[in-house]
């Protein structure tokens, strides 16, 4: 889809890192903490196996294949295949917005009209949802295609064994920059915040977990679990750059611009941007940083009053590689299936074999998932946006 504008694109991103602030109903809820055994209060009811007449999908724009008349040949072929209509709606904007619209209905033990909904696990409201048992668990008798999610996205630490999620798709953060500006492989976030040829080119993610996963990284410490002194580490050393000069701004999405006009060499960057950026500006790229980066996954989630059956059967259908891969070839995320690169080798190669959207393995095992628990600190918060100035 190298015309047109990907998902978070056209949301300017920075409403992921919106996703950090706090929500009172929510921290007055379940306090500020999320616990790795929370998952025991998520809602186990009893699964009927009986598809519904429609499944009701909420998603974010621009993420599903599109085709003649501005119709989705997927879900076509999901109801030519189960006899079930798809009521696709493309009303979710970013994570905090999402969830106040349906926090009231669920704590109240109401459903929000939809079987199926899709939100990011780096903002915290996924756990948090399964930590107030407002989530139901996917039916895992009606996904044997479950087999095809790879290896990297099996055991998330908020979801152990995926009981209440599946990725839609997934991306990862590293840096984005021009080699003809930068004079080099940039793959080093020392580099990136110390080199005088960059002071005030470069911009850094306004998104908590994207922007503090990477500079954890470079200090050595482990982003997946946060403690006092590594978070203090990575604050110092973001404020220092920050007032040294040496980052120009916080950005979300608007990096993409400022790359694309040589206004800036280097930036902590979404890999599916680059994806788009790349397509009509080849002179950029993106690098995971040597030592580490960020993965962040978009997932589908059964909210309470949801059909379990008809999503679960709706999740296992996108999960063949062939449906997957359709997808893919207009959403050029990171693909969660396996194989459908394989089907990708024949219609899209240069889709199938692009690192961006099929990772290889050791570029798998160099990201990792950013402390839910960090993610959702009012104090780590606080100082972050002190910082940042949003």
């Amino acid at each position: 889809m190298s015309d047109s504008l990907t998902r978070k694109q056209f949301l300017g991103r920075a409403a992921k890192g919106g996703a950090m602030v706090a929500v009172p109903g929510l921290l007055a809820a379940c306090g500020s903490s999320i616990k790795g055994a929370g998952h025991r209060h998520g809602s186990t009811a009893p699964v009927q196996r009986k598809l519904a007449k429609t499944l009701n999908f909420d998603n974010w724009p621009l993420y599903i294949d599109v085709g003649k008349n501005h119709s989705h040949p997927s879900l076509n072929q999901f109801t030519h295949q189960t006899g079930v209509k798809v009521n696709y709606v493309e009303d979710i904007n970013d994570n905090e917005e999402f969830f106040g619209k349906i926090q009231g209905p669920l704590s109240h033990g109401q459903g929000v009209g939809a079987d199926l909904i899709v939100m990011t696990d780096d903002s915290g409201f996924p756990a948090r949802m399964i930590e107030l048992g407002w989530l139901q668990k996917i039916y895992k008798p009606a996904i044997p295609n479950i087999k095809n999610l790879v290896p990297k996205q099996r055991h998330p630490a908020w979801d152990p064994n995926r009981d209440y999620s599946l990725p839609w798709q997934t991306g990862m953060t590293g840096i984005g920059y021009d080699p003809h500006k930068v004079g080099y492989e940039l793959d080093s976030v020392e580099k990136l915040l110390t080199d005088p040829k960059l002071k005030g080119k470069i911009t850094l993610l306004s998104d908590l977990p994207g922007t503090m996963t990477l500079i954890m990284g470079a200090n050595g410490d482990d982003p997946a679990n946060v403690t006092k002194a590594s978070w203090n580490r990575a604050i110092k050393r973001l404020e220092k750059a920050n007032n040294s000069g040496q980052i120009r701004q916080f950005t979300g999405n608007d990096y993409a611009s400022l790359l694309a006009n040589g206004d800036i060499y280097a930036a902590f960057a979404w890999s599916g941007d680059l994806v788009q950026l790349a397509a009509d500006h080849p002179n950029l790229t993106w690098k995971l940083p040597t030592t580490g980066g960020e993965i962040w996954t978009d997932n589908m989630l059964i909210p309470l009053g949801g059909n379990v059956y008809t999503a679960s059967t709706y999740m296992n259908f996108v999960y063949e590689p062939k449906i997957a891969a359709e997808i893919e070839a207009y959403v050029n995320y990171i693909c969660p299936v396996l194989g459908a690169d394989k089907v990708l080798l024949k219609s899209s190669p240069s889709i199938a074999k692009n690192p961006l959207i099929f990772p290889t393995a050791k570029e798998y095992d160099n990201t990792v998932e950013f402390d839910v628990r960090a993610a959702n600190n009012p104090s780590y918060k606080n100082q972050f946006q002190n910082i940042v100035g949003a």
